[in-house]
């Protein structure tokens, strides 16, 4: 998914030097408001793969972000590309290793998520992330470009290559703000998602 300030910054920083002749990797393909697909293809990447966890339009095949690495092997793609798609994810932190994994040494992650935004669910929204989280998760990698909207409903955008000599940074103590939580949290157990406040997000987000 990805709104026009996505799609405006995404088509400002991809170079055709890191597409042309590479396999390109969208996570979060479904194509719901909006995709950099055809901005991408017009730089003629060998392969461009869409994967989501439900078919639809925008996606090749359905993989979960949390099973890419399993999918696809290690050091498979030359850029990685999810935009407004990890908020929706619960295990967030075995989704960025994926992402970063799947990535090959010297590749680049193109990583947009929502930081100050309201509540919606595609099918639930857990997370917000801030320049600062972005900066911390990624800090294993060299940061290209961090960006942020200056205001709400605002975006943050971060244009990330992977080192040659990777090592992965360890994530399992590291809080990020959840909506469901209304604070900072580790994770997200089974109760939490059996509490009245996140059943009330998901019916006004029906309701509008």
């Amino acid at each position: 998914m990805c709104n026009v300030n996505c799609l405006s910054w995404g088509a400002r920083n991809i170079m055709a030097q890191e597409i042309r002749g590479k396999r390109v990797l969208e996570v979060g393909s479904y194509d719901a408001n909006g995709s950099l697909r055809p901005v991408i293809n017009l730089l003629q990447p060998l392969e461009y793969v869409g994967v989501d966890v439900m078919p639809g339009p925008g996606v090749d095949r359905v993989v979960s972000v949390c099973d890419l690495t399993a999918e696809f092997g290690k050091d498979s793609f030359d850029l990685v590309v999810t935009t407004c798609t990890l908020e929706h994810v619960r295990d967030w932190k075995l989704a960025v290793s994926n992402l970063k994994n799947i990535c090959k040494p010297e590749g680049t992650i193109l990583f947009i998520v929502p930081s100050r935004w309201s509540y919606h669910g595609f099918p639930y929204d857990f997370w917000r992330y801030n320049r600062e989280d972005v900066e911390y998760i990624f800090s294993d990698c060299t940061i290209l470009i961090l960006e942020e909207d200056k205001n709400a409903p605002s975006l943050v955008y971060a244009k990330i290559k992977k080192t040659a000599n990777f090592i992965e940074n360890n994530l399992s103590e590291y809080e990020l703000y959840s909506v469901v939580m209304r604070r900072r949290v580790r994770q997200l157990e089974d109760k939490d998602l059996k509490s009245i406040y996140f059943h009330y997000l998901k019916l006004k987000d029906v309701v509008g």
